[in-house]
């Protein structure tokens, strides 16, 4: 069996409108989409979206059943963080905020000193973060 701690990771959301997040995720953050696929209109089946950087040990998966859609219910700590090891480019935010995003101040003073957070069309927040991060 393979390491666990080299696993592939697949963060998984429902989201109310594809085409807006594909927006934000894609033409905002820079993810390239590495699967799509539709579903159909009835109960169980969904269209799905899967996005992330093609080198990256993780993705990013949004679906939306259009038979029994489920309300994304993020709340202010359901947190994506990358860590950028430097400051966050101003044009990177504008960006984000131009393809769907909303800029917003965290309840965790932590993020707001030390990045800038993001909500995405779906009320999922992305942090980006100034620092570095280790697990060593």
């Amino acid at each position: 069996m393979t390491s666990l701690s080299r696993s592939h990771i697949r963060l998984a959301r429902p989201s109310r409108d594809l085409a807006a997040a594909e927006r934000f995720w894609v033409g905002g953050l820079g993810l390239a989409v590495v699967y799509r696929a539709e579903g159909g209109s009835e109960p169980g089946e969904h269209d799905l979206l899967m996005v992330g950087w093609r080198d990256a040990d993780w993705h990013l998966e949004l679906v939306h059943e259009a038979a029994a859609p489920v309300e994304p219910r993020p709340t202010e700590e359901d947190l994506l963080v990358l860590y950028l090891d430097g400051p966050v480019p101003g044009e990177l935010v504008a960006r984000l905020e131009e393809h769907g995003g909303k800029r917003v101040v965290s309840p965790n003073p932590y993020w707001n000193e030390w990045g800038v957070t993001v909500e995405d069309p779906d009320g999922y927040r992305l942090v980006l973060c100034t620092r570095a991060w280790s697990n060593s």
